[in-house]
């Protein structure tokens, strides 16, 4: 029985519909929601595929983002040290730790988060 609830209530996307990103995001950003609601508290899962060239400057968000990319190539310096993460790669970025991000190749990123979603620029 718990299991046939189970299997019920599975949330299956294979096709997930991008809209434009927040205007926090970079230029031409879109986004899927996949679970969830970013705006809301409470787990959320979202896509973001970004443009080759595309960069987020320093910024912290205020609880962790647990980030997967499923394309692309991303560079992510936190307290000055940068490490590249390409298709299959993962990383979590800490709650109110300034870091950067820079898109060297057209990139597809997946985030599990706690809502709601906030990005701070900082200096």
């Amino acid at each position: 029985m718990l299991l046939a609830l189970l299997l019920a209530t599975a949330l299956q996307i294979t096709n997930p519909t991008y809209v434009d990103a927040p205007p926090t995001m970079p230029k031409g950003t879109k986004m899927a929601v996949l679970e969830g609601d970013p705006k809301s508290p409470g787990i959320f899962t979202i896509r973001l595929k970004v443009a080759k060239g595309a960069t987020l400057p320093k910024h912290t968000h205020p609880r962790a983002e647990r980030v997967t990319v499923l394309a692309g190539k991303v560079r992510v310096t936190i307290n000055g040290k940068e490490t590249t993460f390409t298709t299959g790669g993962f990383y979590v970025n800490p709650p109110d730790e300034p870091h950067t991000v820079a898109f060297d190749e057209d990139s597809e990123l997946q985030l599990t988060c706690e809502g709601p979603w906030g990005m701070q620029y900082v200096d």
